[in-house]
């Protein structure tokens, strides 16, 4: 293998996704944040913002400005307008993660912090994905807290990713986000399996 090991921090929305790479970058690894990458490529490419006018609103893109909350209205209470949305977004986020593994030596691990490991198809260069893990009702509330939602948004956002399926057969670690569960303990468990 010419590439480090790639492991993927995986979770639904409110899970604590975030909270372990925040971690796992305080100990000194590399993360990539696929959400980050996407909204700065989105942001940047006006072959993307054509066809977010074309294909999820006619003012998805106003004045070269992504309307986040436009598109989001419309692809979370719509699955077709987010599988849309979703073959817009992944091929270039792919190609740009593939670029950022490729600047990494072989031998300490990378990770990639993903919602949608299997809708992309990230999860055929990953090696392993560390699930969080935390219960809905918890999940709901820090979605709210954070992004300012109802209850209703929030629930839309997490109902909109419970197709997400899980295939492949990459090894599997959960990690427990629930507030009562100490997580670092339990990512130390899981990088002693890797390094």
């Amino acid at each position: 293998m010419n590439r480090p090991a790639v492991i993927a921090v995986t979770g639904g929305i409110g899970a604590g996704k975030s909270v372990v790479s925040r971690m796992l970058r305080c100990m000194g690894f590399d993360v990539y944040d696929t959400d980050s990458a996407a909204r700065a490529i989105v942001d940047a490419d006006s072959d993307i913002h054509a066809r977010l006018n074309s294909d999820i609103h006619p003012q998805a893109v106003c004045d070269g400005r992504v309307d986040r909350p436009l598109i989001a209205s419309v692809v979370f209470s719509d699955s077709d307008a987010l599988r849309r949305l979703n073959s817009i977004v992944h091929p270039t986020v792919l190609a740009h993660f593939d670029a950022w593994v490729s600047g990494h030596a072989v031998g300490r691990p990378v990770f990639v912090e993903t919602a949608i490991l299997y809708e992309c198809d990230l999860w055929r260069v990953v090696d392993a994905e560390w699930h969080v893990d935390a219960p809905a009702d918890i999940r709901t509330a820090r979605i709210m807290s954070r992004n300012g939602l109802t209850r209703q948004q929030a629930l839309a956002r997490i109902t909109a990713q419970q197709g997400m399926r899980r295939c492949g057969s990459l090894p599997l670690t959960t990690i427990v986000n629930d507030g009562e569960t100490a997580v670092l303990p339990q990512l130390h468990a899981a990088l002693a399996g890797v390094l």
